[in-house]
């Protein structure tokens, strides 16, 4: 064995982190310093990258459910990054027509949002909802629309569920990118949405992709979380995954 070999070299294998880097003087190796300059570029076109509306609204009704494009009151990317809070609140016009959609109460309704990545979105938010739109209905649920939000936090599901009076909402949306994941998918969920609820109140899958959670393991603990959440009508700090335990 060579007794100048970093032993750290062997544990790249196991993560995407940057880790035995090496070295060329004080300075990082010229190919490592490359290297992260364009996962920095990869992130930055994260941020910036949006919703793939034409695709997603030509692919999204094979689901077998309604599709509707909402806003939120951040009319451009500039606004979102500098004002998160409107990103948290629909504009007029989307309030006004999801109100006008709203065709009796609904069990789970489904936000698909930009978020910090719109690339995560495009990427992995279709073949997830294909694994668990179906099941939700094996499930004898009652399914609310399809919404895609534009320029969206989080916290714009609870508005959307609540005048879709939906049971329940679930967000996926694209989470803030890292230098080694530019394209993680979160999944959030929260009982009885209303405006002015804070993260405490709300569930969180995350880092969904097929280089993180596989989409059919992120689609089986959802479908445990969300199956808990109706039955025990909450969600937040008080609901627990606890799907590993039946599979021990």
């Amino acid at each position: 064995m060579n007794s100048s070999a970093d032993p750290w070299t062997g544990l790249r294998a196991f993560t995407a982190a940057r880790i035995a880097l090496g070295r060329m003087g004080t300075s990082v190796p010229l190919q490592e310093a490359l290297a992260f300059r364009l996962a920095h570029a990869h992130a930055r076109d994260a941020v910036y990258s949006t919703l793939d509306t034409e695709q997603l609204l030509a692919d999204l009704p094979a689901l077998g459910l309604p599709v509707c494009l909402m806003q939120s009151r951040a009319t451009s990317r500039e606004e979102y990054l500098q004002r998160p809070d409107w990103g948290r609140v629909l504009d007029e016009d989307s309030r006004e027509r999801l109100a006008e959609m709203a065709n009796g109460d609904c069990d789970i309704t489904i936000v698909l949002a930009d978020g910090l990545s719109a690339t995560a979105s495009n990427t992995h938010a279709r073949p997830l909802l294909q694994l668990l739109v179906p099941e939700l209905r094996q499930m004898g649920l009652r399914l609310g629309p399809l919404v895609l939000a534009g320029q969206a936090r989080v916290a714009l599901g609870d508005e959307i569920g609540q005048l879709l009076r939906a049971r329940l909402v679930l967000v996926l949306i694209g989470e803030r990118p890292g230098l080694s994941s530019p394209d993680s998918l979160g999944a959030y969920f929260t009982y009885a949405p209303r405006p002015g609820l804070t993260d405490e109140a709300r569930n969180c899958v995350s880092n969904i992709r097929p280089a993180g959670l596989a989409y059919p393991a992120a689609a089986a603990r959802l479908l445990h979380l969300l199956s808990e959440a109706l039955r025990r009508q909450l969600s937040g700090v008080g609901l627990k995954d606890e799907s590993d335990l039946l599979l021990s």
